[in-house]
């Protein structure tokens, strides 16, 4: 059983930012990593998803909406995401395999925690939106799955880093690495001793962005790292976005 979990989510492809919060001492210390979804759809998937596979047996990847996405694409399927049809036809084959196979979702027995249910969206759907603020009924139904003793769920997909309550159940959402919403840098957890901190890895935004460009043959790299690394959408943007999708009234 792991004494320390770090927790990331939503890699994106971005390499450099990635690098960054793996290099931090208390991911290096971690008993276990475990990445909660959407690994490799962005500038540098084979190159992620290689540094992320390098950790061996530490690393516990999970299904992300984007990495089925990936492997349809990577099959001849269609998709309105450009970055996402380009990153799948940079994949290895063994790559396509690699996330063909991932979980979804994934329970871990943890010190000081018991049973974590890790997942994407939500433990049954890594495509469903729950956000800080959504109601209760809504998480009920998203929780009805699990069993009584899974009293801690950490999820990704939203972007957005927050640690809350649902009745009697903590939940924890890392936020993104390479995808922020709201502030720039590489947004990740710690699970360790029973408690939940939030982490974040500051990074030089400029030399980020260059790494990018200069690592990727994405034709739009340079326009999309400079939206995404330094976080243009805000929080309160990504909130209003998302808001329809989580079944509140419109």
């Amino acid at each position: 059983m792991p004494a320390s979990v770090a927790v990331l989510s939503d890699v994106h492809g971005v390499l450099p930012v990635l690098d960054a919060v793996l290099a931090e001492p208390d991911v290096r210390a971690a008993d276990r990593v475990v990445v909660t979804g959407d690994h490799a759809a962005g500038p540098m998937p084979v190159e992620v998803l290689d540094r992320l596979t390098g950790l061996g047996s530490r690393v516990l990847l999970v299904r992300g909406n984007a990495d089925r996405e990936l492997v349809a694409l990577a099959r001849g399927g269609t998709a309105p995401y450009p970055e996402s049809v380009w990153a799948a036809g940079q994949l290895r084959p063994d790559q396509v395999e690699l996330l063909d196979g991932l979980p979804h979702p994934v329970r871990l027995e943890v010190d000081g925690f018991g049973p974590v249910v890790f997942c994407h969206g939500t433990p049954r759907d890594d495509e469903e939106v729950v956000l800080v603020d959504t109601r209760l009924e809504r998480w009920a139904e998203a929780f009805a799955g699990l069993a009584a003793d899974e009293r801690t769920v950490v999820c990704g997909h939203t972007h957005m880093p927050f640690v809350r309550l649902v009745d009697r159940r903590l939940v924890v959402n890392p936020g993104s690495v390479g995808m922020p919403y709201g502030r720039p840098g590489g947004a990740w957890a710690l699970l360790r001793g029973g408690q939940v901190s939030l982490r974040h890895t500051p990074v030089d935004l400029d030399a980020a962005v260059a790494a990018v460009v200069a690592g990727s043959s994405y034709p739009d790299r340079a326009a999309w790292a400079a939206e995404y690394l330094r976080a243009t959408a805000s929080d309160a943007d990504a909130l209003r976005a998302f808001g329809p999708r989580d079944g509140r009234p419109v």
